[in-house]
């Protein structure tokens, strides 16, 4: 498993009081371990915190109200670890 997914499933398993071996990669935030929005938004502050980064999250969820990207593609955590590892790389850049 990756640093990034291990440091935003420690960061879901504090914010959000769930059991850290409960949390996978193949996890939907929502569906799965039943996060809200409001605690979405903590995690996703959390999230940027630790990786100096800023998670666009008013665009994903304009894209999947628009259907132009499964929820899946950002709320799935492997999927999102990902997302992540792309803005860090990009920052770097």
């Amino acid at each position: 498993m990756s640093a990034t997914f291990e440091t935003v499933a420690g960061i879901i398993s504090e914010t959000c009081d769930i059991p850290r071996e409960k949390i996978t990669p193949q996890s939907h935030a929502i569906e799965d371990l039943g996060i809200d929005s409001l605690a979405f938004l903590d995690i996703a502050f959390a999230i940027d915190k630790a990786f100096g980064i800023k998670l666009p999250l008013e665009q994903w969820t304009q894209e999947v109200n628009e259907g132009k990207a499964p929820a899946e593609q950002y709320f799935v955590l492997e999927n999102l670890c990902k997302r992540i590892d792309e803005l860090v790389a990009a920052k770097k850049a």
